[in-house]
């Protein structure tokens, strides 16, 4: 089955694979400069950290014994959620030659059916404003913009305009 939890060795594909989703994805909506500036190198350690946060669970997606695509999430991080009973999905990327052949679906089921099990009963997750094939996804997937939206500054100063989609899960 190409889904599967994430290993610690994964690290450096997952690294590659969100650099190269963020440089098609974020394309038009962030700096060219800054996109084309982005290396794996510079991932490398913030995913090597994530296997040891608690309560985070990373999928991946892989194809031909390559990782292509992943998803991540566990407790829901905004102050005005009950994290007993709201799971975040805090990231999901593919390749953007693995858009449209189904791995974000079977990663976002995933997620979310293991958010479910482990007891959450409400999923959210954050999207740029500006992104339409993703707000899109999420829709077809049943989530709504439930009123809750942020400016975050991310360095070199860029400010990322997000809003937040929720579902139920039971």
């Amino acid at each position: 089955m190409p889904l599967r939890d994430a290993l610690p060795a994964d690290a450096e594909a997952l690294a590659e694979v969100h650099v190269a989703s963020w440089k098609a994805t974020y394309r038009g909506l962030m700096p060219d400069g800054f996109l084309d500036g982005l290396a794996p190198a510079d991932r490398l350690d913030r995913w090597q950290r994530r296997f040891s946060e608690a309560g985070t669970r990373i999928l991946v997606w892989e194809e031909g014994g390559r990782i292509t695509g992943f998803c991540f999430g566990g407790p829901c991080r905004d102050q005005d959620t009950d994290p007993r009973r709201c799971g975040e999905i805090y990231a999901l990327y593919l390749r953007p030659e693995a858009w449209g052949k189904g791995a974000g679906r079977a990663l976002f089921e995933a997620a979310a059916a293991d958010l479910r099990a482990r007891g959450f009963r409400e999923l959210v997750l954050w999207v740029l404003r500006g992104n339409r094939r993703a707000r899109a996804f999420y829709e077809r997937m049943g989530l709504a913009p439930d009123g809750a939206d942020k400016l975050k500054t991310m360095p070199p100063g860029i400010q990322l305009d997000e809003v937040r989609y929720r579902r139920t899960l039971a």
